[in-house]
């Protein structure tokens, strides 16, 4: 580092410690835990005794940057000897006997008069034990929030020793552990503790970066929303513009109202959420043209011009309510002078405003409530803090927005009609669809983290596409809601359709306790997963669908990257299992010849797909463990061009290779996988990956296989779709988003 960059690292490094240290000025061992948030007292103790060069029980400043100092900016050599000193347990133990007798017996231990074998005690063994190594595994477990069986630990013991003890002495010298290490290069150019970023300074980019948005690969991926975006500035402007160029004889706050009360009429209009018609739209061309895979996002923005100009059309009339301004309008009207009081023309339909018995002030007070209850209980914190029902009921609102835009705006008609009636249209044939033939869940799995996997029986004339998603209604849960979800099964699996619902607010928890409760009778069930059968009128339901997403354009796509967060996995559940039903396995009856029969149809141009599922946890993972075993099945011979289908599993609870609190577990874990043919947090052949994914390596590495056009489809947080926008527009490569 420069002069500059070590100075401001030492004070970033002195306030925090400021900030955790005592009135003594010195850091604790309970203090050092809660800074370093490390989950294992095993590591904390390791760490702290390590840190804590004089004995004293508590670590000052010097001590702290002196060992930061080795840990962020030490050679290879000294982070290699803080890993070994970790390992090497009885060493520790003995550093810890060392400190203690340098304590007491200062003066023997300067003229080195203590006993031979004492002395030897104190210096410890220098080398790791096979149980040394295993007590280390288990604490590394448990940092990285894996759960292992004990043989499975033992195995992971005995592969990472068998390998690095090159001699056979049955023990790991120092030398020995450079030279395993050495295997992973990656690793041994960033091994530090992950933990004590807190004492790392925030990096200042000291570059100007162009703004996002005014890079020509934003404009270039984000084109038809942005020019869809200028046309409907455009015309809002448009429309204000001639509705108060209209009112020029009644004054600018007349003129304001007017015009926002003109682009009132056209945004509640376009408001509405026509979800067959936009499906059906997918499949022509203006797909190509509009921004359909957006509506939702356009939805929303319509929803806030909707209160903007709500808010800015009151507070015009509002003004007018004025005595004198109002005076003035009404003569110039009906050359008939009235002044009334301001609650007369807020509240009462005696100033006779409007063209339905004087109810335009009273329907606009009301509208302005339901407009601004409707935007509040829509908000993200809403939804997505378990209030779903709060958004949902309230949502219905718009029924009372529309009965009351129509006796509050004599031209309001004339905009909503044809909308008005192609939703109407869509509801009726939706709730005709969804009562047509009696629907059941024939079964009900009950999977980690609270999954609830629904098997309904499949409608005979229900046909849909790859990560479609429908609405559900099952009314022992409650009667008269309906809620989205995204099937995972695939189309070609006729008798049967998929759900897979995590619990996350009150109807998916009810759902969940509902199907839970006959467990509890059942004692001798001891798997995780439990299949139960339900009577029929137990388990009625009704589905209302299908629906398209931006999915639909996987098979369309050259080059498929499909990213799941959690249980956003479920679109491409459907869409993996199509694809398996599509490139079929075929074995030669006379010999061991096997090849993939490609029943790839007209909308099949996929070359390649990439599919990366990331979780926090490990049980996450057995979701869909069964299906991912079957496609690794498949894809069990290497294919002349490389594999069609390459899975990435991540877990974002476990510790990165470059963690000194996580290598030496995943270097066993590594060893064992190729020694097993099989990963062991899942059981899959793909080596699950510790941590987050680096993007830019991620996509770095699709854009060197040219397979053709990427497009990148995503299902999960907001916040992770943006990191992932962002890395996409970079490589010019196509983002869908998955929304509804």
């Amino acid at each position: 580092m420069s002069v500059d960059e070590d100075a401001r690292w030492l004070d970033w490094v002195t306030k925090q410690f400021e900030s955790i240290a005592g009135d003594d000025k010195e850091i604790d061992l309970e203090e050092f835990k809660t800074a370093l948030k490390v989950k294992e007292s095993f590591f904390a103790e390791r760490f702290f005794a390590l840190f804590d060069s004089d004995g004293s029980g508590s670590i000052s400043l010097d001590e702290l940057l002196k060992a930061l100092n080795l840990l962020i900016h030490g050679s290879e050599t000294d982070k290699l000897h803080f890993l070994f000193q970790v390992y090497d347990v009885d060493g520790m133990r003995s550093l810890a006997y060392q400190r203690e007798i340098r304590r007491m017996y200062p003066l023997a231990v300067e003229l080195q008069t203590l006993p031979i074998w004492f002395v030897s005690f104190l210096i410890g063994s220098g080398s790791i034990d096979p149980d040394e190594l295993r007590t280390v595994l288990k604490s590394c477990l448990r940092e990285s929030a894996i759960s292992l069986p004990e043989e499975k630990l033992d195995d992971l013991t005995l592969a990472l020793f068998e390998s690095a003890d090159r001699d056979n002495s049955g023990s790991i010298t120092f030398e020995e552990l450079k030279a395993e290490l050495e295997k992973f290069p990656e690793v041994m150019e960033n091994l530090t503790i992950s933990a004590a970023n807190w004492l790392k300074p925030p990096n200042i980019d000291r570059k100007r970066q162009t703004p996002r948005y005014l890079t020509p690969a934003y404009w270039h991926n984000n084109s038809r929303k942005l020019l869809f975006l200028c046309c409907y500035v455009c015309l809002n402007i448009l429309l204000f513009t001639l509705a108060a160029l209209k009112h020029t004889a009644y004054g600018i706050w007349i003129m304001i109202a007017k015009g926002c009360g003109q682009c009132l009429n056209f945004n509640c209009a376009l408001v509405l959420m026509l979800r067959r018609c936009l499906t059906w739209l997918r499949a022509t061309w203006v797909v190509r043209i509009l921004p359909l895979d957006q509506y939702v996002i356009l939805h929303h923005l319509v929803g806030y011009a909707i209160f903007g100009f709500t808010v800015v059309h009151t507070a015009a009339h509002v003004t007018n309510f004025e005595p004198i301004h109002f005076c003035i309008l009404v003569m110039a009207y009906c050359c008939t002078s009235f002044i009334f009081q301001f609650w007369e023309y807020l509240l009462t339909t005696r100033p006779g405003i409007g063209w339905i018995s004087g109810t335009a002030s009273i329907t606009g007070v009301i509208l302005q409530l339901l407009i601004i209850l409707m935007l509040v209980c829509s908000s993200t914190f809403v939804r997505r803090s378990g209030h779903f029902e709060i958004f949902y009921w309230t949502h219905l609102s718009y029924i009372w927005v529309w009965l009351l835009l129509i006796l509050h705006c004599p031209n309001f008609w004339k905009w909503f009609v044809v909308p008005g009636v192609i939703f109407l249209l869509e509801k009726i044939v939706g709730l005709a669809v969804s009562r047509i033939g009696g629907l059941y869940i024939v079964e009900v799995n009950l999977l980690p983290s609270k999954v609830t996997h629904l098997v309904i029986k499949r409608p005979q004339f229900f046909h849909f596409k790859p990560g479609d998603y429908v609405y559900i209604n099952i009314p022992v849960i409650a009667k008269y809601e309906w809620h989205p979800f995204t099937i995972s099964s695939a189309p070609e699996q006729q008798d049967t359709l998929w759900l897979h619902i995590r619990s996350l607010g009150q109807w998916t928890n009810r759902l969940y306790e509902h199907f839970r409760r006959p467990q509890v009778m059942i004692p001798e069930a001891k798997r995780l997963t439990k299949s139960l059968q339900n009577k029929p009128k137990q388990s009625q339901c009704y589905v209302d669908g299908p629906y398209g997403t931006p999915t639909r354009r996987i098979f369309t796509s050259e080059h498929a990257v499909l990213i799941g967060a959690g249980i956003g996995i479920t679109p491409f559940a459907s869409i993996l299992q199509s694809i398996m039903y599509r490139m079929r396995k075929q074995n030669c009856p006379n010999c061991n010849y096997s090849w993939c029969e490609n029943l790839k149809d007209h909308e099949m141009n996929l070359r390649k797909v990439d599919f990366i599922w990331i979780n926090r946890d490990q049980k996450s993972f057995e979701w869909f463990v069964s299906l991912l075993t079957k496609l690794e099945m498949d894809q069990a011979d290497e294919e002349p061009e490389g594999r069609f289908l390459e899975m990435h599993m991540y877990m974002t609870s476990a510790l990165s290779k470059n963690d000194m609190k996580a290598i030496g577990l995943q270097m066993a874990l590594d060893l064992l996988a190729k020694k097993e043919k099989r990963d062991s947090i899942t059981g899959l052949r793909t080596r699950t990956q510790p941590g987050r994914p680096d993007w830019s390596k991620v996509f770095q590495k699709v854009a060197e296989e040219k397979k053709g056009k990427v497009h990148v489809f995503f299902c999960g947080s907001p916040a992770l779709a943006k990191v992932i926008k962002a890395q996409c527009e970079q490589f010019g490569f196509k983002f869908y988003k998955e929304n509804f």
